[in-house]
Protein backbone atom coordinates (compact mmCIF):
# COMPACT_ATOMS: atom_id res chain seq x y z
CA UNK A 1 0.00 0.00 0.00
CA UNK A 2 1.23 3.62 -0.60
CA UNK A 3 1.68 5.77 2.08
CA UNK A 4 1.17 9.52 1.97
CA UNK A 5 4.40 11.68 0.80
CA UNK A 6 4.44 13.21 3.83
CA UNK A 7 4.86 10.15 5.99
CA UNK A 8 7.98 9.05 4.03
CA UNK A 9 9.60 12.12 4.48
CA UNK A 10 11.33 12.25 7.66
CA UNK A 11 14.84 12.44 6.89
CA UNK A 12 15.88 16.32 6.35
CA UNK A 13 17.95 17.37 3.18
CA UNK A 14 20.84 18.54 3.76
CA UNK A 15 22.25 22.34 4.07
CA UNK A 16 24.87 21.40 1.62
CA UNK A 17 22.14 20.69 -1.18
CA UNK A 18 20.25 24.08 -0.39
CA UNK A 19 23.48 26.09 -0.45
CA UNK A 20 24.04 24.27 -3.66
CA UNK A 21 20.58 24.73 -5.32
CA UNK A 22 20.51 28.40 -4.10
CA UNK A 23 23.68 29.01 -6.20
CA UNK A 24 22.43 27.29 -9.64
CA UNK A 25 19.15 29.23 -8.55
CA UNK A 26 20.63 32.70 -9.10
CA UNK A 27 21.48 32.48 -13.11
CA UNK A 28 18.19 30.35 -13.66
CA UNK A 29 15.96 33.13 -12.11
CA UNK A 30 17.87 35.46 -14.20
CA UNK A 31 16.89 33.21 -17.64
CA UNK A 32 13.25 32.84 -16.84
CA UNK A 33 13.36 29.38 -15.71
CA UNK A 34 10.29 30.04 -13.10
CA UNK A 35 6.63 29.29 -13.64
CA UNK A 36 4.94 31.59 -16.09
CA UNK A 37 1.58 33.50 -14.82
CA UNK A 38 -0.49 30.63 -16.49
CA UNK A 39 0.87 27.98 -14.06
CA UNK A 40 -1.78 26.99 -11.90
CA UNK A 41 -1.30 25.94 -7.82
CA UNK A 42 -1.91 22.20 -7.20
CA UNK A 43 -1.67 19.62 -4.39
CA UNK A 44 0.24 16.38 -4.86
CA UNK A 45 -1.18 13.43 -3.73
CA UNK A 46 2.12 10.71 -3.92
CA UNK A 47 5.74 10.97 -5.89
CA UNK A 48 6.03 7.80 -7.54
CA UNK A 49 9.53 7.84 -8.62
CA UNK A 50 12.16 10.54 -9.29
CA UNK A 51 9.89 12.08 -12.35
CA UNK A 52 6.39 10.84 -11.51
CA UNK A 53 3.60 12.38 -9.43
CA UNK A 54 -0.34 12.01 -8.85
CA UNK A 55 -2.18 15.38 -8.21
CA UNK A 56 -4.32 15.47 -5.47
CA UNK A 57 -7.28 15.30 -8.49
CA UNK A 58 -5.71 11.70 -9.52
CA UNK A 59 -3.83 12.87 -12.37
CA UNK A 60 -0.66 11.31 -12.97
CA UNK A 61 2.03 13.44 -14.44
CA UNK A 62 5.09 12.76 -16.08
CA UNK A 63 7.56 15.49 -14.95
CA UNK A 64 9.17 17.07 -18.58
CA UNK A 65 12.86 17.58 -18.81
CA UNK A 66 14.38 14.69 -17.19
CA UNK A 67 14.53 10.87 -16.92
CA UNK A 68 15.63 9.65 -13.36
CA UNK A 69 16.54 6.30 -12.73
CA UNK A 70 14.05 3.25 -12.50
CA UNK A 71 12.93 1.50 -9.81
CA UNK A 72 11.93 -2.28 -9.66
CA UNK A 73 9.28 -3.61 -11.50
CA UNK A 74 8.53 -7.70 -12.60
CA UNK A 75 11.43 -9.15 -12.11
CA UNK A 76 14.00 -6.19 -12.76
CA UNK A 77 15.76 -4.75 -9.63
CA UNK A 78 15.83 -1.17 -8.78
CA UNK A 79 18.51 0.89 -11.00
CA UNK A 80 21.00 2.73 -8.63
CA UNK A 81 20.41 6.20 -7.31
CA UNK A 82 16.67 5.45 -8.34
CA UNK A 83 15.34 4.95 -4.20
CA UNK A 84 17.34 7.91 -3.88
CA UNK A 85 15.55 9.83 -6.64
CA UNK A 86 12.28 9.08 -5.54
CA UNK A 87 13.02 9.92 -1.81
CA UNK A 88 14.69 13.35 -2.78
CA UNK A 89 11.78 14.30 -4.62
CA UNK A 90 9.33 13.55 -2.09
CA UNK A 91 11.50 15.39 0.17
CA UNK A 92 11.34 18.52 -1.76
CA UNK A 93 7.57 18.36 -2.32
CA UNK A 94 7.15 17.38 1.67
CA UNK A 95 9.36 21.19 2.86
CA UNK A 96 6.80 23.04 0.51
CA UNK A 97 3.61 20.98 2.08
CA UNK A 98 3.10 19.49 -1.24
CA UNK A 99 2.59 22.34 -3.39
CA UNK A 100 3.23 23.33 -6.47
CA UNK A 101 2.91 24.87 -9.65
CA UNK A 102 2.07 23.08 -12.66
CA UNK A 103 1.58 23.71 -16.09
CA UNK A 104 0.64 21.30 -18.80
CA UNK A 105 2.83 20.71 -22.09
CA UNK A 106 2.10 21.10 -25.46
CA UNK A 107 2.04 17.43 -25.95
CA UNK A 108 -1.26 16.16 -23.65
CA UNK A 109 0.21 12.75 -22.86
CA UNK A 110 3.29 10.43 -22.94
CA UNK A 111 3.43 6.99 -24.28
CA UNK A 112 2.03 5.60 -21.06
CA UNK A 113 -1.02 7.81 -20.98
CA UNK A 114 0.47 10.24 -18.20
CA UNK A 115 -0.26 14.00 -18.57
CA UNK A 116 3.27 15.62 -19.88
CA UNK A 117 3.51 18.68 -17.53
CA UNK A 118 6.39 21.56 -16.07
CA UNK A 119 6.21 21.71 -12.55
CA UNK A 120 8.07 24.01 -10.12
CA UNK A 121 8.09 24.14 -6.55
CA UNK A 122 6.10 27.08 -5.23
CA UNK A 123 9.66 29.02 -4.78
CA UNK A 124 10.20 28.79 -8.67
CA UNK A 125 12.32 26.26 -7.95
CA UNK A 126 11.43 23.90 -11.46
CA UNK A 127 11.30 20.10 -10.14
CA UNK A 128 13.55 19.19 -13.22
CA UNK A 129 16.61 21.31 -12.56
CA UNK A 130 16.27 20.38 -8.56
CA UNK A 131 16.80 16.60 -9.67
CA UNK A 132 19.07 17.40 -12.14
CA UNK A 133 21.24 19.37 -10.43
CA UNK A 134 21.20 16.83 -7.50
CA UNK A 135 22.52 14.23 -10.03
CA UNK A 136 19.61 11.89 -9.84
CA UNK A 137 18.60 11.77 -13.66
CA UNK A 138 19.44 12.61 -16.91
CA UNK A 139 17.94 15.37 -19.03
CA UNK A 140 15.96 15.20 -22.01
CA UNK A 141 14.39 17.45 -24.31
CA UNK A 142 11.88 15.58 -26.29
CA UNK A 143 10.00 17.94 -28.74
CA UNK A 144 7.57 20.32 -28.66
CA UNK A 145 8.08 20.24 -25.08
CA UNK A 146 11.48 22.23 -24.94
CA UNK A 147 10.44 24.96 -23.55
CA UNK A 148 12.85 25.38 -20.43
CA UNK A 149 15.37 23.08 -21.79
CA UNK A 150 18.11 26.16 -21.67
CA UNK A 151 17.52 26.05 -17.78
CA UNK A 152 17.81 22.37 -17.55
CA UNK A 153 20.83 22.00 -19.77
CA UNK A 154 23.12 24.24 -16.63
CA UNK A 155 21.17 22.15 -13.91
CA UNK A 156 22.32 18.84 -14.91
CA UNK A 157 25.87 20.27 -16.76
CA UNK A 158 26.56 21.57 -12.35
CA UNK A 159 25.86 17.99 -11.39
CA UNK A 160 28.51 16.37 -14.10
CA UNK A 161 31.00 18.96 -13.46
CA UNK A 162 30.93 17.83 -9.98
CA UNK A 163 30.48 14.29 -10.44
CA UNK A 164 27.52 14.01 -8.32
CA UNK A 165 25.00 11.57 -8.43
CA UNK A 166 24.50 9.68 -11.91
CA UNK A 167 27.18 11.24 -13.00
CA UNK A 168 29.72 9.12 -10.22
CA UNK A 169 32.14 6.70 -11.25
CA UNK A 170 30.84 4.25 -13.40
CA UNK A 171 27.17 5.21 -13.42
CA UNK A 172 28.31 8.13 -15.15
CA UNK A 173 29.88 6.23 -18.12
CA UNK A 174 28.28 6.11 -21.13
CA UNK A 175 28.18 2.23 -22.79
CA UNK A 176 29.71 1.63 -25.72
CA UNK A 177 27.37 1.07 -28.40
CA UNK A 178 29.50 -1.64 -30.13
CA UNK A 179 29.44 -3.85 -27.26
CA UNK A 180 25.54 -3.55 -26.71
CA UNK A 181 23.59 -6.18 -27.69
CA UNK A 182 19.94 -6.90 -29.35
CA UNK A 183 18.43 -7.26 -25.89
CA UNK A 184 19.40 -3.86 -24.82
CA UNK A 185 16.54 -1.62 -23.96
CA UNK A 186 14.60 1.71 -22.03
CA UNK A 187 16.63 4.42 -21.42
CA UNK A 188 20.78 4.62 -22.27
CA UNK A 189 23.65 6.73 -22.14
CA UNK A 190 25.63 5.42 -25.41
CA UNK A 191 29.09 6.53 -27.09
CA UNK A 192 30.29 5.53 -30.13
CA UNK A 193 32.42 5.87 -33.30
CA UNK A 194 30.21 7.54 -36.40
CA UNK A 195 30.40 4.62 -39.00
CA UNK A 196 27.95 6.62 -41.21
CA UNK A 197 25.22 9.55 -41.83
CA UNK A 198 22.72 9.07 -44.49
CA UNK A 199 19.34 10.20 -45.28
CA UNK A 200 16.18 7.60 -45.58
CA UNK A 201 13.02 7.38 -45.26
CA UNK A 202 11.85 11.05 -44.29
CA UNK A 203 14.46 11.06 -41.43
CA UNK A 204 18.49 11.43 -41.11
CA UNK A 205 20.17 8.25 -40.02
CA UNK A 206 23.34 8.43 -38.10
CA UNK A 207 24.47 4.72 -37.66
CA UNK A 208 27.51 4.03 -34.69
CA UNK A 209 29.93 0.84 -34.48
CA UNK A 210 28.05 -1.70 -33.75
CA UNK A 211 24.32 -2.35 -35.22
CA UNK A 212 23.04 1.19 -33.21
CA UNK A 213 21.46 3.78 -35.43
CA UNK A 214 20.44 7.22 -34.79
CA UNK A 215 16.77 8.65 -36.31
CA UNK A 216 16.63 12.00 -36.43
CA UNK A 217 13.30 13.12 -38.43
CA UNK A 218 13.17 15.27 -41.02
CA UNK A 219 10.66 17.70 -39.04
CA UNK A 220 13.44 17.47 -36.16
CA UNK A 221 16.46 18.40 -38.03
CA UNK A 222 16.36 22.28 -37.95
CA UNK A 223 16.92 22.26 -34.65
CA UNK A 224 20.19 20.67 -35.41
CA UNK A 225 23.18 23.62 -36.36
CA UNK A 226 24.80 22.40 -38.33
CA UNK A 227 22.87 19.45 -38.73
CA UNK A 228 24.70 16.07 -39.38
CA UNK A 229 26.67 15.71 -42.10
CA UNK A 230 29.32 13.56 -43.32
CA UNK A 231 32.00 15.46 -41.42
CA UNK A 232 30.54 13.81 -38.71
CA UNK A 233 31.87 10.02 -39.75
CA UNK A 234 34.75 9.08 -37.83
CA UNK A 235 34.00 11.47 -35.10
CA UNK A 236 32.74 10.21 -31.27
CA UNK A 237 29.23 10.74 -30.60
CA UNK A 238 27.64 10.99 -27.01
CA UNK A 239 23.83 10.29 -27.43
CA UNK A 240 20.79 9.68 -24.73
CA UNK A 241 16.87 8.32 -25.33
CA UNK A 242 15.43 4.94 -25.69
CA UNK A 243 16.37 2.34 -26.90
CA UNK A 244 14.58 -0.32 -29.72
CA UNK A 245 15.12 -3.02 -31.55
CA UNK A 246 14.14 -2.81 -35.15
CA UNK A 247 15.19 -4.92 -38.47
CA UNK A 248 18.47 -6.39 -36.21
CA UNK A 249 19.46 -3.40 -34.87
CA UNK A 250 19.49 -1.33 -31.98
CA UNK A 251 17.78 2.24 -32.90
CA UNK A 252 17.40 5.65 -30.42
CA UNK A 253 14.53 8.34 -31.69
CA UNK A 254 16.29 11.56 -31.25
CA UNK A 255 14.24 14.99 -31.60
CA UNK A 256 16.89 18.01 -30.46
CA UNK A 257 20.62 18.56 -29.60
CA UNK A 258 20.90 18.09 -26.43
CA UNK A 259 20.06 14.86 -26.03
CA UNK A 260 23.81 13.93 -28.38
CA UNK A 261 27.18 15.62 -27.89
CA UNK A 262 29.40 15.43 -30.77
CA UNK A 263 33.41 14.95 -29.66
Amino acid sequence: MHRPVMSLAKAPLSGAFFFLLALWLAPVAADSCGPPPAADRVKVRYAHDGDTLTLHDGTRVRIIGLNTPELAAGDQPAQPLAIRARDHLRQLLFRHHNEVRYLPGEQPRGPHGRTLAYVWLPDGTPLSGALLHAGLGWLVAIPPDIRFVECDKKAEAAARAAQRGVWRGETGKARESATLDLHTSGFQLVRGRVTRVNQSQGATWINLQGRFAIRIANENLARFDPPPGQDWVGRILEARGWIRQNRGELRMNLGHPANLHLY
